[in-house]
């Protein structure tokens, strides 16, 4: 296994050229598998209240959410950095409300870093974050949390003020103590020259190729959903149309009783009569004797050995 990525590993990455692959997940399998694939980073991000939970918007998502994905994240992961959203409303209020539901993250949820959303107006929230002990990823541009308030999914930078204020909150963040920043949803240039006005790595969703990482999430990636098409996504696969017929050949099969056949059903030792109705006589076994054929079910789920 290569080494564990940290915060420090890919501030290295920006500074020999090397692009940082920041995936999401939300699960110990789909952890396990994109962390195989060469994920460096896996974020748990609150867009699990949209893919996994079918809610319009983050905004439901609660801390206890959060925290329960994320502990399957880390679970599935051994190699590659797990960041974790705080989720809306989870840091807002108070400094302190911050500090605490980003250690909920790390200390109960296996985190080893959080990101949330916003600019210069919670620089005093990261550093109280940093101060804890806990990085912090920034995250400008569009913002998911702020649909309202943006007025809906829309790019943001545009204009020259609105380009201003994002170049300044990014410095804002790198200057409070942010290890890292997403940029999503800004114009390539903007992203260009906020990547190259800070030392520390920018990771990019819809914000051109020049940022020092990319983040896509992965049920958009493998093409999980076929009518959600935005600009910013690469269909890498066609998942959806490949669980559709495997579970389609699958419900077929049972439907005509071709499934289970016997290669995929299990006999007994030895002839066994039993009456009707009657019940089976009860069978002693010794503790330490091991079960009878010795025949396994197979691996069981979870984290591979």
């Amino acid at each position: 296994m290569k080494d564990k990525v940290t915060i420090h590993t890919l501030k290295r990455f920006k500074q020999i050229g090397q692009k940082i692959c920041m995936v999401t997940a939300y699960d110990a399998t789909f952890a396990h598998i994109l962390e195989g694939a060469g994920a460096d980073v896996l974020l748990v991000g609150d867009s699990l209240g949209m893919v996994i939970q079918g809610h319009d918007s983050t905004l439901p998502v609660t801390m206890d959410q959060m925290v329960y994905h994320t502990a399957a994240v880390a679970r599935g992961a051994r190699r590659a950095h797990v960041v974790a959203d705080l989720p809306f409303m989870s840091y807002q209020v108070s400094t302190q409300d911050a500090v605490r539901n980003a250690g909920r993250l790390v200390a109960e949820g296996g985190a080893g870093s959080i990101k949330l959303e916003g600019g210069a107006e919670f620089a005093d929230t990261v550093r109280a974050i940093v101060r804890a002990s806990i990085p912090v990823m920034g995250h400008l541009g569009l913002t998911p949390q702020s649909v309202h308030k943006m007025g809906g999914y829309v790019v943001q930078g545009r204009g020259e003020d609105q380009a201003r204020q994002i170049l300044d909150d990014a410095l804002a963040l790198e200057q409070a103590g942010a290890y890292a920043l997403v940029l999503e949803g800004v114009p390539m240039d903007l992203a260009r020259t906020v990547t190259q006005s800070l030392s520390i790595p920018t990771i990019g969703i819809g914000a051109g190729v020049d940022c020092d990482g990319q983040v896509l999430v992965c049920y958009d990636l493998l093409g999980m959903n076929p009518d959600f098409k935005p600009k910013f996504v690469k269909r890498y696969a066609n998942l959806h149309g490949s669980i559709t017929e495997a579970a389609g050949a699958y419900f077929a099969e049972v439907r005509k009783g071709a499934f289970p056949d016997e290669e995929h059903s299990f006999k007994a030792n030895k002839n066994i009569r039993l009456a009707a109705g009657a019940p089976a006589p009860a069978a002693r076994v010794e503790p330490s004797a091991p079960a009878e054929g010795g025949e396994k079910m197979g691996p069981v789920y979870g984290r591979p050995a």
